[in-house]
């Protein structure tokens, strides 16, 4: 399939997903499906007879959201082919499920179940460690409104920003960063940060004592050598090369304040081998100012 999924659960946060996966479902010429999950017991026809008006009546009200979440899909672009429904099981579940095949799953950074004050809830979460496909997690910049995005192609368009380590995730995470740009006529910023400088071998210990010039001299040729084979396949995107001396969670969240898109590897070279979301890409959701997208690792890479 081609298509791209979103979640909706009738918050103002799921509206602002569906609307931002209208938009890329126009970028990329493909069609979109809203899903909105409920209780798998809904369709269940076994179900006590007694219990048939509350049944209906949740029934009825998933029909609104999703007759909400399409209304709102097919004005922010008309031009889309836009379907939905609703889809027995928990959220996260149904999301992943559904993200199978997909092109792209869209949600919301927390819906009509969160807490107030979290910048990230659990479905958003969960799905975005576990989708078959490059997750998005959308977060309004200010709550209840959807900042309309500007043509794409004019100066300010914003940058695709990616995080890089050199790692398997990072190179999807590159992968799907420039695709993006591609389609969005916009430049991508491949950024490196580092703290300390990496052992050469396994099981090298790490220098105490250091040049940062040097380093990042060296990291800079590293970066540029990792994003080669990508410069080359894309050739009319716009690319900046960045090497950092800092943190990388403090400098991507940095970056993510100018950008209409962060990407990131579901996990680096630095985190532990039982994690499917690794820590930056966790800090990422939570502090990112524009839209996060996580890749795992299985998507290829230009040479395959």
């Amino acid at each position: 399939m081609n298509e791209i999924v979103v979640g909706a659960d009738g918050s103002e946060h799921g509206l602002v997903a569906v609307e931002w996966a209208a938009a890329e479902a126009a970028r990329r010429g493909a069609p979109l499906r809203v899903v909105h999950a409920v209780a798998a017991w809904l369709f269940d026809a076994q179900a006590d007879p007694r219990i048939r008006l509350v049944r209906e009546w949740m029934r009825d009200n998933g029909e609104e959201v999703v007759r909400q979440a399409l209304g709102r899909a097919r004005a922010r672009a008309p031009e889309v082919e836009v379907s939905g429904g609703q889809v027995g099981g928990q959220p996260a579940e149904v999301l992943i499920r559904e993200s199978r095949g997909a092109l792209m799953v869209v949600v919301g950074s927390h819906g009509s179940g969160g807490l107030t004050g979290l910048l990230l809830g659990s479905v958003a979460l969960q799905v975005t460690s576990h989708a078959s496909c490059p997750a998005v997690a959308v977060r309004p910049d200010r709550p209840g409104t959807a900042e309309p995005e500007p043509a794409e192609g004019t100066p300010d368009a914003g940058e695709v920003v990616v995080g890089v380590d050199g790692s398997p995730g990072s190179a999807a995470a590159l992968d799907f960063a420039f695709e993006e740009a591609a389609v969005r006529g916009a430049p991508a910023r491949a950024v490196m940060a580092w703290s300390h400088p990496a052992s050469e071998r396994p099981g090298d210990m790490q220098p105490l004592v250091f040049d940062p010039v040097v380093v990042t001299e060296e990291q800079e040729r590293a970066l540029a050598e990792f994003v080669a084979p990508w410069e080359a396949e894309y050739p009319g995107v716009p690319f900046i090369r960045q090497v950092v001396h800092a943190r990388p969670t403090r400098v991507l969240a940095e970056a993510s304040a100018r950008a209409r898109l962060l990407v990131v590897g579901s996990r680096g070279r630095g985190g532990f081998s039982g994690l499917v979301l690794g820590s930056v890409g966790h800090a990422m959701l939570h502090h990112a100012r524009c839209p996060v997208a996580v890749v795992h690792a299985s998507r290829g890479t230009p040479a395959e």
